[in-house]
């Protein structure tokens, strides 16, 4: 079945090349030129992957990012004609995937596109409550964690923090949300709590530790 991607993007005659790229390498598109007809195609249809202008009439798509996210994990690439840093924080901080400055050569779009898909839809797999990914293998129900066939011991914390980390992976995950979905909503503690465990957590994963991406003001993010 093909991919069905979702561009977004007010400039026509970018949106139609960006549209070409994308059927000839066989996937399904539909396009929207505002805010508000991207979120209409939202609540219309289920996409694979959304590639999203920021500088949008009606509804900007940062905020078109945080509609989506309230309810869809759909990989976003976001698409800007600024080069700021800022922006590109804001936008990783909000759930975008991944991240694309004007001018830009559609190849490579398609190449990200390509390889943000493959991680989405990569080895990791439950079955039975068992997470896999890079030889790192989680049991939700016996809370047991084996990296290549041999067990490693995790405290509570730091078994939550993988299972977060492996049921979202390919995806940015702030510290803020990391403290917000492992230690709570209800939770006071310091921001460096997160990264203290994130710390203890890497040292005893070894050589797999390697998949915990930093990203340098944004947080963190699990990569094959």
């Amino acid at each position: 079945m093909k991919k069905r991607v979702l561009i977004v993007e007010d400039e026509e005659l970018m949106r139609e090349v960006v549209r070409d790229y994308f059927d000839h390498a066989g996937y399904e598109t539909c396009e929207a030129g505002t805010g508000a007809e991207a979120l209409e195609r939202m609540e219309e249809s289920d996409f694979d992957l959304v590639l999203l202008d920021i500088m949008l009439p009606e509804v900007d798509g940062l905020s078109v990012l945080r509609q989506i996210r309230k309810s869809n994990q759909v990989p976003v690439i976001l698409i800007t004609a600024r080069s700021d840093e800022e922006d590109e924080l804001v936008g990783y901080e909000m759930g975008a995937d991944d991240y694309m400055t004007k001018p830009f050569s559609p190849k490579v779009l398609l190449a990200k596109a390509n390889a943000l898909l493959k991680r989405a839809s990569g080895n990791v797999c439950t079955q039975n409550g068992i997470i896999s990914a890079c030889g790192i293998e989680v049991n939700e129900n016996s809370h047991t964690v084996t990296l290549d066939g041999v067990y490693v011991d995790l405290t509570p914390k730091e078994f939550e923090l993988l299972v977060y980390f492996m049921n979202n992976r390919g995806l940015v995950l702030s510290r803020d949300q990391l403290l917000s979905k492992v230690w709570g909503y209800d939770y006071f503690g310091d921001l460096r709590t997160v990264d203290t465990h994130i710390k203890k957590l890497r040292a005893k994963l070894g050589e797999k530790a390697c998949h915990i991406k930093t990203l340098i003001k944004a947080g963190y993010k699990f990569e094959e």
